[in-house]
This record gives structure tokens, sequence and C-alpha cells, in this order.
């Protein structure tokens, strides 16, 4: 007996939402209230958006860039371009321009779209892009101008075009996503998606013990759908005809909260630095908003201290989702939920914060392993530590035209996080491999320190980073942000952080400032930061043997 053998296109997936659901609103927030569309016309712009691109001469396979926010244009692209054979380029907006240029180079993009108040961040390598043949602007009334020759209005590109369209039946295998790592160690380098592997991670994300998204939710994704694809939410939020709620540009808390309480979201997705800055303003006014209909929040992109995933379930019954994955893996790779098997239904709350704390258990169908310098796996006990290797049918298998074959091992994906995994099979990600502070021979956790100094009452935010030194080769240093009114001293935090950490493991100096250096994806700036040390001449003083 055989099965029908029908390839895995995102196109049977994209336009279900719609189709079950058309009159479900796409909410974007505007510089005056809010742009509404309902999901129906969301699909038939979307295919008058391929419709255009056709005409325009684009065929199966060609490279199409996005320069967006998050906002109902780039959903329709997010719907367009992979469902008609096309591969979607989401450009990250805050790449510096040299790392900008050689991207859209390396891509070879045919077309990009971008929202007009970005323009200024394109304007200076617009003559240095040859493959590009058209800039289609997206307008929103906040003005922006460009000098490219060959520019069109967003609205006067589709407009007039059918919103009839059969997609084409194409191999499962072909691409549908590019996305580029940040380039934190050399130029930045590409990942290909194709429909076959985000078809299964647009199912695996809706699965109950994932993400738990359904039709019923509204979601607010606020990991930028440049980064990693949305972490894959606009696709599933798609699928399922979720009600999908976009800040755009507007990321700042008080604005986010008002959106999420108006909208009635009920899951919403950021970095830890985005829920920091939320529960610092409920805390300054708890009455003022209106979030009894959000239920889970998840996190991702660094490690969220179990200080605010507790404040949040204690506070206001939100449950928070840790997520650890990379542009290498779609992203999805683990997640912790509160409650992840049916043995915990009799932990206590302690030790369902504390398996909450951790990356996480790995979504069906991948496989990790963790290994020492000799490839050998070692033990899941929850104390070896080794490099984490991932493999599965949504992990990337090469870079996009650069190999690297230190990055892949065996059919294996190098991931470049040093972790453990525990009895229980959770993943606990003890630091990025460059992060690790290695001081007179023994490793210190950057991430450990990190989380511990947060989760004591007046701080804000906190950075660990190694500083040479000529004694014990690298030392932590900590740069702490205080909440306002906060008098946290450098002692106060040392005792503290002494009451876990061996005197050793200690910072050998806190320095307090008003701002931590973030990436272009949000996460802690390390990278900038030690370089400012070290511009600083900043001295250590000499205090492990203390």
């Amino acid at each position: 007996m055989t099965m029908q053998q029908t390839p895995l296109l995102m196109s049977r997936l994209l336009g279900r939402g719609a189709r079950l659901d058309p009159n479900i609103e796409i909410v974007t927030l505007q510089e005056e209230g809010t742009h509404r569309q309902t999901l129906g016309a969301t699909a038939n712009r979307s295919a008058q958006l391929a419709n255009a691109l056709t005409k325009h001469g684009i065929r199966t396979g060609d490279r199409i860039a996005s320069f967006m926010w998050n906002n109902y244009r780039h959903l329709e692209l997010y719907q367009a371009v992979p469902s008609m054979g096309c591969v979607l380029h989401t450009l990250n907006i805050r790449l510096s321009p040299t790392d900008l240029e050689y991207i859209i180079n390396h891509a070879e993009d045919r077309v990009i779209f971008a929202d007009e108040d970005l323009l200024p961040l394109l304007e200076p390598i617009l003559d240095k892009i040859p493959t590009v043949e058209l800039l289609v602007i997206s307008r929103h009334g906040e003005g922006g101008e460009t000098s490219f020759t060959n520019q069109v209005d967003y609205e006067d590109f589709i407009g007039g075009e059918s919103a009839e369209i059969a997609w084409p039946e194409i191999d499962e295998n072909s691409p549908m996503g590019l996305c580029y790592t940040s380039g934190t160690t050399g130029k930045p380098k590409g990942v290909m998606y194709t429909n076959r592997s985000t078809y299964l991670h647009t199912i695996t994300q809706a699965m109950t013990d994932s993400m738990s998204l359904s039709a019923i939710d509204a979601v607010c994704g606020i990991v930028p759908m440049f980064h990693a694809m949305g972490w894959g939410l606009p696709f599933t939020a798609s699928m399922l005809g979720c009600k999908q709620v976009m800040p755009h540009k507007y990321m700042d808390p008080a604005r986010l909260i008002r959106l999420m309480a108006e909208e009635e979201v009920t899951i919403s997705a950021g970095v830890p630095t985005i829920w920091q800055g939320v529960k610092a303003l409920i805390e300054e006014s708890p009455d003022r908003y209106d979030l009894s209909k959000l239920t889970r929040l998840t996190c991702g992109g660094s490690a969220p201290p179990i200080s605010l995933m507790r404040w949040y379930s204690e506070q206001l019954d939100v449950e928070m989702v840790q997520g650890w994955g990379m542009t290498e893996t779609n992203p999805l790779g683990t997640l912790s939920r509160k409650v992840a098997k049916r043995s915990h239904l009799n932990l206590t709350e302690e030790q369902q914060f504390e398996n909450i704390g951790k990356a996480g258990l790995l979504m069906p169908g991948l496989e990790i392993e963790i290994v020492d310098e000799k490839w050998q796996p070692v033990p899941h006990d929850g104390e070896a530590v080794g490099e984490l290797l991932i493999r599965g049918p949504w992990i990337c298998a090469e870079y996009y035209n650069d190999p690297q074959p230190e990055k892949f091992h065996n059919g294996w994906l190098v991931t470049g996080d040093v972790a453990k995994i525990d009895s229980e099979e959770y993943l606990i990600i003890a630091d990025r491999s460059k992060d690790l502070i290695k001081s007179g021979g023994e490793w210190i956790s950057s991430v450990d320190l990190e989380n511990h100094i947060v989760a004591l009452e007046g701080v804000q935010q906190a950075a660990v980073v190694a500083q040479p030194h000529p004694k014990w080769d690298e030392r932590p240093v900590a740069m702490v942000i205080l909440l306002e009114g906060s008098n946290v001293t450098r002692e106060q935090i040392l005792e503290h952080c002494s009451e876990v950490f061996a005197k050793w493991q200690l910072p050998d100096d806190v320095i307090f400032i008003d701002a931590i250096p973030l990436t272009s994806t949000g996460k802690i700036d390390k990278k900038t930061i030690r370089a400012e040390l070290g511009e600083a001449q900043y001295q250590l003083p000499d205090l492990r043997t203390a």
C-alpha cells in the first residue's frame, strides 16, 4: 500500500488560516493608531504581489530581499515569495553598511522591498549592489527618500494585479528563505531554509508540547522578522489563522504593553531585554494595563534569569517559555515549559522553575549530543560539559555558497555553544564557546554569573565579560545596570555572588553603567564590551588570590 507523495510546500500551509477564518485581523502599530487588514485581504494582496513579481521577470529560485520592520506588508512577502517558489532574504536592518553590501551581493538579490524610514540605511550602498534591479518602497506616512534609479511604490507595484493565482508545484527541497548570521566572527554566513525544512518546523512549532499555538491565539511577534525569519511565528500563525499583532518600529515597552493590552494578545515572543523593560514598566504602574488575556511569553536569544520568569508567573500568571536555537536551526531547537512531562506534575514549584531555567527539551525529530575535543560523547549527567552538536530535518547542513567544514562534523552542526545535558535530557547552555572565561586553566560561565547578579533585587541587567590578565590569562568583569533609585553596591553584588560561586569565579570588578550594548539581534554585545574595556586600558586588580 502506498501513500500520496505530496511535496511539503509552504504554499500548502500559508493560505490555510485565510481560507478558514478570512475576517480575522492583522494589526500593525502605526505612528497614529493602527493599520488593520483581514487574513483574507492579506492572502489576496500576497497573490497580487506574486503576480507583480512574475510580471517583473522574477523566476523560481530568485532571491527577493526585505529591509523591513514587523508589519502587514512584510507578512505579505512572507506569504508570497516562498509560495511562488522564490527565496525571501530577510536583511537585518541593524547590520553595518559593509555587511549589508556583502550579503546582498553574496545572495545576488534582484529586488529589495524597504520600509521608507529605513531608506537612509540603504542609501550608502545603493551604487554598490549591481544585482539589485528594483527597489520597492513601503510607505507608512513617515517620509524617506532614496537616489536609487529604478524605484516604485509598493501599492503602485501590486495595484491592478489579479488576486487569483495558482501556486507552482516545485521540489520540496527548493529554497524558500535566506538568513545571514550576525557575523560575530568573519563575514556573515548565509543559511538557506527549504520548503521541506520550514514546513516541518512550522507544524512542530504549533505542537502542544512546543509553543502550543492555536487558531484562537492573538500572536504578537516582537522578535524581528529579519531575525531567523521571526522564529517562524509568521508562518505558523498564518497556517493556523491566528490574529497577528505587529509592532512595526515601535519597540519601546510602553507602546508594546499598550498594544498587547488593547489587542488582547495571548502569546508574545522576544528577547529577555524586552521582557525586563516591560516588567519595569508594569512595576511602576501595576494597574495601568490589562494583560489578563496574556498566557505565555516565549523568550530566546539568551537565557532569561529565573527571577524574571518567576516574576511573570507570580505577578501576571504568565508562563515564560525559554527556547534555544540559532539561525542555523531554523531556529527552534529546544523549549522549556513549566510542566514539560507527565512525571513533572508532582514536582514542587521550585523544581519546576529550576527546569524552566534550563534551555529545554529537544523538539521532536531533532537529535543533540555534547562531545569532547576528540568528538567523543560525554555523559548526560548535568555535570559533564562539551561542545553542543545538533542534527535534524530543519538543521543547516552547509552555509550558502560558503563551505566551512569546521562548522559541520559527520552530519552534525557544530553550534559553538558549550553545554551540559542532564539525566532528564534537558539541555543546559553553559556559554558560547567564545564567551567562556578561562582563568588559571579553569572555565567560568559568564551566563551563570549574569543570571545570578540579575536575581539580586535592584539590579536591572548585567553583562559579564573576560578581560586579559597577566597572571590568570583571563578574569571576569561585571557590567551592571541598576534599577532607578537602587543603591546596590559593588560589595553587595560580590557578596551575593559568593553565596553560589567559588572565590576564584567571582568578578574581579563591578562597573556600573547606564546602558549595555546590544547586537543586531538584541543580545548582549560582548565583543563590543570587551573592545571598549580594552580601549579604556582597563586595569584589573589581582583579586583571584585575595
